[in-house]
């Protein structure tokens, strides 16, 4: 085990070494432990809810401002790139100028990019904002890992990741539901607007009780280089899966994004040899339980978010639900996330990571397979358990994931640790939308004519059939205005029956990469330098 000293900065010339996790609490509220968790809670909540009820504000915006659907596309993909592609150096920021600064900051923006995103009157500065909210948002979210991981002694993370993980699942999975209330009886504004409160109230407690811990031996200058190839890179690799469904997996443009990320990755890996103070010492990754932990979150995040996204299409179009009703229907896997969140901090505080996370994905597994199984048919009491069982399966995995990346990283590195857990769940969530995605337009596209024909329907012409696909790929009926009712039920039991045959394969995938994971989890194990963190204690 590895033990560091850490330096308190808050105060105005306090350079004084932290008192260990047993002194007494000095300075009242600041540096609180469980305070400190709840003002990191209230800032990730911010960026976690707006991953997901933006979604249901979508259509809102593209009506009130007259835009195409691939610029309301940008409003969701604009965020996500420059989240993604900044996380790692905005964790870097934080182990350089400190967590609390770079917290404040992150929170301080990401509410002004809101509150500019609400008072925008063109589809242009909606987009150009939501790139804001993502680049001020991956400055907080590694930066509240690592004020975690300052605060609280061993004994105390994974507790303390347990509430945080509670608090990123709720609110990724509750933004349908906030989204739904907020666009249906207020306006899409005030999806935006409300994060402004939260913002502030997260700024006020930020500076009331934050304290500020850095590493002794914390980086003193940037590696430019390091950045510049390792965002290219990264941005190349975001692109493509994100361009990929529009394009399609045989383009050469998507491959050609594909390769130089590739090629970026490999300078990267080169430059980060020879600099003296690199972006990510490679160095990180010779520790197999780390690695281990960054591949599970990105297997854990295919199966969620790629498996995730198609059920929003089952509840909506299918089952014909509002968003309301159909993010009520997903409160079973929100509730297990807040339930089994912190019970799975203190399981693997008693057991370690290695079967609590074993357990977690097999659970997945399972709950992916019995997605699978849903039909057109298939009842709410159903439907509950499959979402509740991956709610238990994923509560541990996002706790214990995280606590092995960041616990196994040393203390002057915790920021970047904490970007890699993030960057590796966006980009497994993109990289399942994407894979998953194909995965359904392969199945539709074989299926459909078939269908088509066998329900006796009149034949289409091959434009039309490609609009039909691309209808059915979200469990859209391609129904004409005008169509007889007996014809339009007809068309509709087709849509809905190729849907669900292509959702049942996308899920069947998933559930293999789940079972990926299990074998992944099995290599990981408690933080080697999981008790740095106990020196900058105030408990």
């Amino acid at each position: 085990m590895t033990s560091q000293t850490t330096i308190d900065t808050t105060g105005p010339g306090d350079r004084a070494p932290a008192a260990p996790s047993d002194a007494p609490q000095a300075a009242g509220l600041r540096g609180h432990p469980w305070f400190t968790l709840i003002t990191v809670a209230v800032g990730v909540m911010m960026v976690a809810l707006d991953g997901t009820i933006v979604a249901i504000a979508n259509p809102a915006i593209q009506k009130d401002l007259k835009a195409s659907f691939a610029d309301v596309q940008w409003i969701t993909n604009g965020y996500f790139l420059a989240l993604a592609v900044s996380l790692i150096t905005a964790g870097k920021l934080g182990d350089r100028f400190g967590h609390r600064q770079t917290f404040l900051i992150g929170v301080t923006g990401f509410a002004a990019a809101s509150g500019a995103i609400g008072l925008s009157n063109s589809i242009a500065a909606v987009v150009t904002f939501r790139v804001f909210q993502g680049l001020f948002g991956a400055l907080l979210m590694p930066a509240a890992l690592g004020l975690l991981r300052a605060t609280f002694p061993a004994e105390k993370l994974n507790m303390a990741i347990g509430i945080w993980g509670m608090v990123i699942g709720a609110s990724t999975a509750g933004g349908p539901i906030l989204g739904g209330v907020l666009v249906e009886h207020v306006n899409w504004q005030s999806v935006f607007f409300i994060n402004v409160p939260v913002g502030v109230t997260a700024l006020l407690l930020g500076l009331l009780i934050l304290r500020d811990h850095r590493a002794e031996n914390a980086p003193r200058s940037f590696d430019l280089l390091g950045i510049a190839l390792l965002s290219g890179a990264m941005f190349c690799l975001v692109w493509a899966l994100i361009k990929a469904p529009a394009w399609g997996w045989g383009d050469g443009r998507t491959w050609t994004f594909i390769a130089v990320s590739i090629v970026g990755f490999v300078l990267f890996s080169f430059w980060e040899t020879k600099v003296k103070e690199p972006l990510i010492p490679l160095t990180l990754f010779r520790s197999v339980p780390l690695s281990a932990g960054v591949v599970l979150m990105v297997l854990m995040a295919i199966a969620f978010m790629g498996g995730l996204f198609f059920v929003t299409f089952y509840l909506q179009n299918v089952h014909g639900m509002s968003p309301i009703k159909a993010g009520e229907h997903l409160l079973p896997l929100t509730g297990m996330m807040i339930v089994g969140s912190p019970l799975a901090g203190a399981l693997i505080t008693k057991l370690g990571p290695r079967i609590p996370l074993a357990g977690g994905m097999a659970a997945t597994a399972i709950a992916m397979y019995g997605m699978s199984t849903l039909k057109a048919d298939t009842g709410s009491a159903e439907m509950s358990l499959w979402f509740a069982l991956l709610g238990l399966g994923l509560a541990p995995v996002m706790v214990g994931a995280t606590e092995v990346i960041v616990g196994n990283a040393p203390m002057e590195l915790s920021g970047v640790a904490g970007g890699l857990q993030q960057a590796a769940m966006q980009i497994g969530g993109s990289l399942g939308t994407a894979v998953l995605g194909a995965v359904m337009a392969s199945k539709v596209d074989s299926d459909l004519p078939a269908n088509w024909k066998d329900a006796g329907l009149p034949p289409l012409t091959p434009t039309q059939l490609g609009q039909a696909s691309e209808a059915v790929q979200v469990g859209v009926a391609p129904v004409a205005k005008g169509t007889p009712e007996a014809i339009a039920a007809k068309i509709a039991g087709v849509a809905h029956d190729t849907f669900i045959s292509g959702m049942s394969l996308a899920s069947l995938v998933a559930c293999g990469v789940a079972v990926v994971a299990v074998f992944v989890a099995l290599l990981t194990k408690r933080g080697e330098n999981a008790e740095a963190g106990a020196g900058a204690a105030h408990i």
